[in-house]
């Protein structure tokens, strides 16, 4: 089966955005990099941004608007990224040992994405509704299938549900970089990789009888 990894956005040149409307998006990377999102006030992002509030409002419905189109932005690169990663590797562990790498590095280099995604966006009920999370979702559904193609190929035993194994991959990588996110603590791809790899596909790999 194949992955539908890139998405349709891909095969479409789309428009360049406004520049006003760059500026405001990088001011806000900019802050968050230091302050939470609940600090940051409109007037603060227009100043570092070197436009008018009301610019702001002429792009983004809100501020947490704004942060939800950041965080898209974000998601597109990293599910390209992750397109490129994939590319050419066989075996459905394999697959999963790159994707937990290549997810956990994201975190390690492009903290405010994962600042916001982590922490920012979770706390308020909207984003569940949002396009946003739909894309988030996009992401989790490609694991899920990486997963399910495991278990078709035998690679993976049937006996353990594809979701509760998505769910356990996702989980710890969240966990074991969240603390490095909170508190500025460093996020090493390699070693964490190698660690929920030995814990998760041990319970997981099919074993020949």
């Amino acid at each position: 089966m194949r992955l539908s990894i890139a998405g349709t956005a891909n095969s479409i040149k789309e428009r360049p955005l406004p520049p006003g409307r760059i500026k405001i998006s990088q001011a806000l990377k900019s802050l968050l990099e230091a302050k939470e999102f609940s600090a940051i006030p409109t007037a603060e992002i227009a100043k570092t941004a070197g436009v008018t509030e009301a610019l702001i409002y002429k792009y983004f419905k809100d501020k947490r608007d704004l942060l939800h189109q950041i965080l898209s932005g974000y998601l597109e690169q990293y599910r390209a990224q992750m397109g490129q990663d994939l590319k050419g590797i066989k075996g459905t562990l394999n697959k999963l040992r790159k994707l937990i790498w290549s997810h956990i590095n994201v975190y390690a280099t492009n903290r405010v994405f994962a600042k916001i995604l982590l922490i920012e966006v979770r706390n308020y009920p909207d984003y569940y509704k949002s396009e946003t999370y739909s894309r988030v979702k996009e992401y989790s559904n490609i694991v899920l299938q990486i997963i399910e193609e495991g278990i078709r190929d035998g690679e993976i035993r049937e006996d353990v549900p594809a979701r509760l194994i998505r769910h356990s991959i996702l989980g710890s990588i969240e966990q074991v970089c969240l603390s490095g996110i909170t508190f500025g603590k460093e996020i090493n791809p390699d070693d964490l990789t190698e660690q929920i790899c030995e814990i998760i596909f041990r319970g997981i790999e099919r074993k020949e009888c």
